[in-house]
């Protein structure tokens, strides 16, 4: 149709310049006008089989790059595709949809999270590090998993510790797993194991006040 069209613009100039004012009003507003309305129509129709089915499109958009790379890092479509400055600016309001009264640590952790994001923190550090401190049920757990689906669109991006089960100086190991020469030095450990499989995620280290001194050592 596209051909046609340049034709009948061809021939519409044509007839122009030898003066057949006839023949000019027919092209355009007879032929070229039908052609145009018929490709509009087949240009929705393709749009919409597009859509359906992505092997279709001539052309790669935003979404196709993004979710090619998200297959490949296992970063969320959602997060490269939205505004980063949009999402932070409500940041929490959204976690508060979650976390109900405990305004004063969504705001702590809201604005440690814009820092980190304008450039003002070491790019090699953490986003941020945080201590949630109070007795069971007010909302500790559930405002880092909060986090994690804020920051990474997905809940599950949570790798959680119990840190009881690290009360002896021995068990460092299988947190980090155990130094050159010992057993088990191959096999790496429960964190850096986690960490290497999903490096976009939260980490939790709940009950932390139990673990032995060295876990707090290693994570200085």
């Amino acid at each position: 149709m596209k051909e046609d069209l340049e034709h009948i613009s061809i021939e519409e100039q044509k007839a122009e310049r030898d003066g057949n004012l006839e023949r000019v009003a027919e092209l355009r507003y007879g032929k070229t006008s039908a052609l145009q309305k018929d490709l509009a129509e087949a240009q929705d129709h393709l749009k919409s089989l597009q859509e359906k089915n992505k092997m279709l499109k001539e052309e790669v958009d935003d979404e196709d790059i993004a979710e090619v790379i998200s297959r490949w890092s296992g970063i969320p479509v959602q997060r490269m595709l939205e505004s980063e400055r949009e999402k932070l600016v409500h940041m929490e309001d959204r976690l508060s949809e979650r976390v109900i009264g405990q305004k004063d640590a969504i705001i702590a952790v809201s604005n440690a999270v814009r820092r980190a994001r304008s450039g003002l923190q070491d790019p090699d550090r953490p986003i941020g590090s945080f201590i949630f401190m109070g007795p069971t049920g007010v909302g500790k757990t559930e405002l880092a998993k909060a986090l994690a689906s804020f920051i990474f669109d997905d809940e599950s991006a949570m790798i959680r510790l119990d840190m009881s089960e690290y009360m002896e100086k021995h068990a460092v190991a299988r947190l980090i797993g155990a130094p050159p020469g010992y057993v088990g030095y191959d096999e790496g450990g429960y964190l850096t194991e986690a960490v290497r499989r999903r490096p976009y995620s939260v980490i939790l280290f709940d009950e932390i006040e139990k673990a032995h001194v060295e876990v707090f050592n290693i994570l200085l």
